[in-house]
């Protein structure tokens, strides 16, 4: 009896490939029947998305040539992107007023959450509260700031230095060495000699790291983090030294409740009658929650330079131990999110 070999062609073992999928998938379906519809664990990781690696950064590769390629990727890349942009401004250089209107890039100033205790400038409750409250006698005129700047015991050259230039930007001030003396022994003195404010610099490591600022006799105290010291002589293009004119104080994106109160303490540091003669300006310059001051005139920057950080604002005089706290900067909870400003 001969056997012959029938050739079974590429369709029919396609088609018996897709009829046992067929089968598999029936025999599945009629088994989701059966169990109420649920899905097995291998048909939820079929339908869930792909998990991609978390990014990581060229440096993380261990070898050193496809470390080098990689480099070189990002590299042109980098360098496409430049050149992209710079046609596209020649382009609308070229075509002058009727180029499309530039986009906006997002930053986190412009993406800022909004706060609920952002003020009004408009508001009669603002004009009533600013009418009232204990900085209204320096707008109006009643008193002159006198202000007492001290720093804590036993200063280096450089905190010696910020301060006795501090002294210079801010009208009638005087600098006192502190002398082991206690802060609750110094402002009864301060509050005898007819002193409006006390200014405290902390240092650590011989460098300035701190600011209180109390407002005399009933407070507030503020206390900030102060960082970036720059002093006159680490300045470029700096002017000459500042006169002893009163200059003029501007406040800028002191927006919230908060940021209003703190703009009207540093506000009150200053005679509110600016010596025009003398163009020199104060700016206190809020960014991102670090606000800075510095000195200028015109575009010559007198300096010194630094920026704040607040880091609480207490009720009446300085009391570390039982002072009632109207504001305390909670990092791990007010800085969650990067878009919201407390200031």
């Amino acid at each position: 009896m001969d056997i012959t070999e029938v050739p079974v062609s590429q369709d029919n073992k396609g088609k018996k490939k897709k009829n046992k999928k067929a089968k598999k998938k029936s025999v599945s379906q009629e088994g989701n029947e059966e169990s109420g519809g649920v899905e097995t664990k291998e048909e939820k990781m079929e339908k869930s998305e792909p998990a991609f690696p978390p990014t990581f950064s060229v440096s993380e590769i261990k070898n050193k040539q496809r470390r080098h390629l990689m480099f070189m990727k990002l590299k042109q890349e980098k360098r496409k992107v430049k050149t992209y942009k710079y046609h596209k401004e020649k382009e609308r250089e070229a075509l002058g007023d009727k180029a499309p209107p530039k986009e906006v890039p997002k930053t986190i100033e412009n993406q800022r959450v909004y706060d609920e205790t952002t003020v009004d400038p408009e508001d009669e409750e603002i004009a009533f509260d600013e009418g009232t409250d204990e900085f209204s006698a320096y707008f109006n005129g009643l008193t002159n700031p006198k202000v007492l700047i001290t720093t804590s015991d036993r200063p280096r050259g450089r905190t010696v230095r910020f301060c006795e230039q501090l002294a210079t930007v801010i009208p009638n001030a005087h600098v006192y060495y502190r002398r082991g003396l206690a802060l609750k022994r110094i402002i009864p003195q301060c509050i005898a000699r007819n002193f409006t404010y006390l200014i405290v610099i902390n240092e650590d490591r011989k460098v300035p790291n701190g600011l209180v600022l109390c407002h005399l006799p009933d407070g507030p105290t503020a206390h900030f983090k102060i960082s970036s010291v720059r002093l006159r002589k680490e300045m470029k293009r700096r002017g000459k030294d500042p006169t002893e004119h009163s200059p003029e104080v501007i406040l800028n994106n002191f927006t919230t409740r908060l940021g209003h109160s703190i703009g009207r303490l540093f506000a009150a540091l200053f005679p509110q009658d600016p010596q025009f003669v003398g163009r020199q300006v104060a700016t206190f310059h809020n960014q991102r929650d670090f606000f800075i001051l510095n000195g200028d005139v015109g575009i010559q920057e007198l300096g010194p330079r630094f920026t704040l950080k607040l880091r609480s604002l207490q009720k009446g005089t300085f009391d570390s131990k039982f002072g009632e706290y109207e504001w305390v900067l909670k990092r791990h909870e007010m800085d969650a999110c990067r878009r919201k400003f407390q200031l």
